[in-house]
């Protein structure tokens, strides 16, 4: 009898330690199986923001597991292969929206990523109303009959007009990047200034006399500033250009000369031609400055017999295209 209960207790003991194992390795098992649970925001290029709960550890697996695909314009931050935190904002974005980012990043390499992020702002767009002025015209009368002596006489007094121009215009960071007409209508129309003038001068073209005269209709506040000044005449490579990303890079809204970019008045031309140059371009007559523009800004792809000119939007740009040009150049 007393051989038979040593036998019970011994086998109570056998399986009292069997189940301590299997409790530890259980719990072995189980914290092996356990994953961090993060609360993950997706912030996409169109504004739209989603928030995921995920069990994932990196920011790929995190897109793959909601089913989302990069397109070929479009970056992520951070990287694919980042390891995620608690609250990680993964953030998609369109490559032309990475000019700040960029900017930030190239003035050194140890630049943490959480700042750039922070340094980045999203670009906004507003709606804006102006009152623009329409610059009224010069015409010049030539009644002279011949005569060398001629004196010239206001016989009517011009006013400038005015336009109420709607447009969408885009920020960055709060500088203005881009903007576009969306309507415009006259308010006021110019009333154009007479003069009764000689009005003919021998103008010059590329280097040379030209052995016929030519008159030039002179037109506002520009032409004022040139009369007397025989022009110099000569074809300029033309394109136009904006102060968007695509046309300027990253951009204060500033020219080469310090000057605030006017659509339809700065123009970016070579070295040859010194800042403050009025430039009458005969085929653009029909704009609202008339053809009449003022060098003040340069480009690191504008030569001497380039011109490029500043317009409202990166569309306008696009539509204007390239081609050439015969300029009339006054250097005061």
């Amino acid at each position: 009898m007393k051989k038979t209960n040593n036998t019970s207790h011994s086998v109570r003991r056998i399986i009292f330690i069997a189940t301590v194992i299997l409790l530890f390795f259980g719990v072995g098992v189980l914290a092996g199986n356990f994953k961090t649970i993060n609360n993950i925001k997706i912030a996409f290029s169109s504004k739209h923001e989603m928030n995921v709960i995920t069990t994932k550890s990196t920011v790929g697996e995190v897109l793959k597991e909601n089913h989302i695909e990069l397109l070929e314009d479009e970056i992520v931050i951070p990287s694919l292969e980042t390891n995620l935190k608690e609250n990680t904002t993964i953030k998609i974005l369109k490559k032309s929206e990475m000019n700040t980012i960029a900017t930030l990043a190239a003035k050194g390499e140890n630049i943490p990523l959480e700042e750039l992020l922070n340094e980045y702002s999203p670009i906004t767009e507003k709606i804006v109303v102006e009152k623009v002025e329409i610059p009224y015209e010069t015409i010049t009368k030539d009644s002279s009959n011949g005569k060398t002596d001629a004196n010239s006489k206001v016989i009517q007094d011009g006013e400038n007009g005015i336009q109420e121009v709607t447009y969408k215009v885009k920020y960055q960071n709060e500088v203005e990047i881009e903007r576009e007409v969306l309507s415009s209508k006259v308010i006021k129309e110019p009333i154009n200034k007479i003069i009764q003038v000689q009005g003919k001068a021998s103008v010059t073209s590329r280097g040379e006399e030209r052995s016929n005269t030519q008159q030039v209709t002179l037109t506002g506040g520009l032409a004022d500033q040139v009369a007397g000044i025989t022009p110099t005449v000569v074809t300029l490579n033309t394109s136009a250009y904006c102060a968007c990303s695509k046309c300027c890079g990253s951009s204060t809204g500033l020219t080469a000369s310090g000057e605030r970019a006017s659509a339809w008045h700065t123009v970016a031309a070579g070295s040859k031609y010194p800042m403050g140059t009025i430039i009458y371009i005969p085929a653009l007559s029909e704009k609202a400055n008339g053809g009449w523009f003022v060098v003040q800004d340069r480009g690191g792809a504008i030569s001497n017999n380039k011109l490029d000119i500043f317009v409202g939007s990166h569309n306008e740009a696009l539509q204007f295209g390239r081609k050439n040009l015969e300029c009339y150049i006054y250097v005061k």
